[in-house]
């Protein structure tokens, strides 16, 4: 274990950070990239597999370059999507449009629910589809308000995705005990060094 690496797996398993219900799979899948330690759990097809699979998105279909590299780039515009949450800014368009292809590939679709919901639901099979499940809890998250409670840590060296349980909905870090006291130390350290 390197230097770091045990604070970091206590942050990362802080119970504060988890997502309600499904919402937690989607914070789990932008987490498969751990800026901080610079790992990537995505690296093949068959971890993307895997990784579907576990998280009962995918049964049994296998994975290619092509998958991962779609999958990689919703991820990432999902990250980006997470980082708007701080400010309800806007989400990069970018971004948006990799949403949009997701869905479009997928086949998502409007259901009723019997609790009087509307409901996305992929048509699609595979990969595709299994993204289209990601997005269809995403979907379900922006109508029951929990979507915009789920941001990326503030610390740029972080960025792990965390879910805000702040009544005020003004978290910034993904752990108060690690990236918070990091940026209340580094900005003590810069007042001090000003001389403010």
């Amino acid at each position: 274990m390197w230097p770091g690496k045990a604070v970091r797996l206590v942050a990362m398993a802080a119970p504060d950070s988890t997502a309600p219900g499904r919402l937690e799979v989607v914070r789990r899948y932008v987490n498969t990239r751990d800026v901080e330690a610079s790992t990537e759990a995505l690296s093949t097809p068959e971890d993307l597999r895997v990784w579907l699979q576990d998280a009962g998105l995918l049964d049994g279909t296998d994975a290619d370059e092509a998958d991962l590299r779609r999958a990689v780039a919703l991820r990432e515009a999902l990250r980006a999507a997470l980082a708007a949450n701080h400010h309800s800014a806007p989400i990069p368009t970018d971004a948006v449009a990799v949403v949009n292809q997701a869905a479009d590939r997928a086949g998502l679709q409007l259901a009723f629910t019997a609790d009087l919901r509307w409901a996305a639901r992929p048509r699609a099979g595979g990969v595709d589809g299994a993204l289209g499940g990601l997005l269809a809890v995403v979907a379900r998250a922006t109508t029951e308000d929990t979507w915009r409670r789920l941001k990326l840590c503030v610390n740029e060296s972080c960025q792990w995705a965390f879910y805000d349980h702040s009544p005020a909905r003004a978290g910034k870090w993904c752990s108060m005990q690690v990236c918070g006291n990091r940026a209340k130390q580094q900005a003590w350290r810069s007042r001090h060094e000003s001389g403010t």
